[in-house]
């Protein structure tokens, strides 16, 4: 998949941009500018800054159950713990309250991740400064397991939403490159996990096009079955990537991340036969959902291109509707990324060119 690393991670930062808003509003200018030959590098980067404007605003805090003997009463009293105190002849009162504290677990999740970060070789001396001058404000977080951490649990409020990139940028390090050592140490992979990857992927292309076409409705949207009795009893949600609509005209688009492009058949090469199965079935069952109103359904299959001397690259015309099934390299330029996505748009709308662009290139 990677043919030149300093461009290729150059360009995952330039997914996270599109992934994660906030990296464009303001703050991150030095990291867009910066050289990275590894991915540590990256997200030491990134969260370096974070972190920093997120000191400027303070910690997120929330309500933790404390149990302390003290002078006074404060909260309610612990019966047990205060029985036990006048056995021990302490004048005492063990009291149970609730108080604001830093220590939870959005805040133990970036320490852990800054902690591994400081443990890399390859993180340069200058991040690692940053990062330590701001552990000094987690003092009073505690340290956690990284494989403990339930990342479908975590819910954003209006009060924490500031953490939302942090913590996504946190959950990509640990849950993408996160590996365990013969001594039972954690450590980072200089890679991220191929699924993870797919993910951030898929979500780089769906906010490309939310951000940079405004006369598409981009979205990751549902397709019901096609059904004659109505009956959908145990079938599938059939949830597309990303689906582009401009009037009358919709593309399906599924994101494949892989590490080969194609599949070998006895002595060919052809296509993944499920992937084109799933972008057959979503643009048929979309025509079923669009057959009382005008309605032109084309879908794509678009693979990141991989290092091969052979690779996908056309349309078919399958029942009625255009399928393709193309590449999208990512070891280029990423203006050169930026004309592949748009000439897709070119092919399948009536396309504009955007002028609301904030990678500054």
């Amino acid at each position: 998949m990677i043919k030149d690393k300093t461009i290729f991670i150059k360009n995952i930062y330039y997914m996270l941009s599109y992934a994660f808003t906030p990296l464009t509003q303001g703050g991150y200018e030095n990291v867009e500018k910066e050289k990275f030959e590894n991915i540590h590098n990256l997200f030491a980067a990134i969260l370096a800054k974070g972190i920093g404007k997120q000191l400027k605003q303070g910690l997120y805090r929330e309500y933790v159950e404390r149990t302390e003997s003290l002078v006074t009463l404060r909260g309610k009293i612990n019966l047990e713990g205060t029985v036990k105190n006048k056995l021990a002849r302490q004048k005492m009162i063990s009291c149970e309250f609730d108080e604001l504290s830093e220590n939870n677990l959005l805040n133990q999740i970036i320490k852990a991740t800054v902690m591994l970060l400081l443990h890399q070789k390859n993180v340069s001396p200058a991040h690692k400064s940053d990062l330590k001058k701001e552990m000094l404000f987690f003092s009073n977080v505690d340290d956690i397991d990284p494989s403990t951490i339930r990342w479908s649990a975590i819910r954003f409020k209006r009060n924490n939403n500031t953490y939302r990139m942090l913590v996504g940028i946190c959950q990509l390090a640990l849950e993408g490159m996160l590996l365990t050592t013969d001594s039972g140490e954690y450590r980072l992979a200089t890679f991220i996990k191929p699924e993870l990857m797919s993910r951030l992927y898929e979500k780089f292309i769906l906010e490309y096009y939310n951000q940079e076409h405004e006369e598409l409705d981009a979205r990751a949207s549902q397709i019901p079955w096609g059904l004659d009795d109505g009956v959908d009893t145990m079938l599938p949600v059939m949830q597309t990537d990303i689906t582009l609509t401009q009037g009358d005209k919709t593309l399906i688009i599924d994101a494949k991340y892989y590490s080969g492009t194609l599949q070998q058949h006895y002595d060919r090469m052809t296509i993944h036969s499920n992937n084109l199965y799933q972008i057959f079935t979503y643009v048929k069952n979309k025509e079923v959902e669009l057959k009382d109103e005008p309605h032109e359904i084309s879908g794509m299959l678009l693979y990141a291109k991989a290092d091969e001397e052979t690779y996908p690259d056309n349309d078919y015309k399958m029942s009625g509707n255009k399928i393709g099934v193309h590449t999208l390299d990512l070891n280029v330029e990423f203006q050169q990324i930026r004309e592949q996505l748009d000439g897709i748009v070119a092919k399948y709308f009536s396309y504009t060119k955007t002028i609301n662009s904030f990678v500054n290139l």
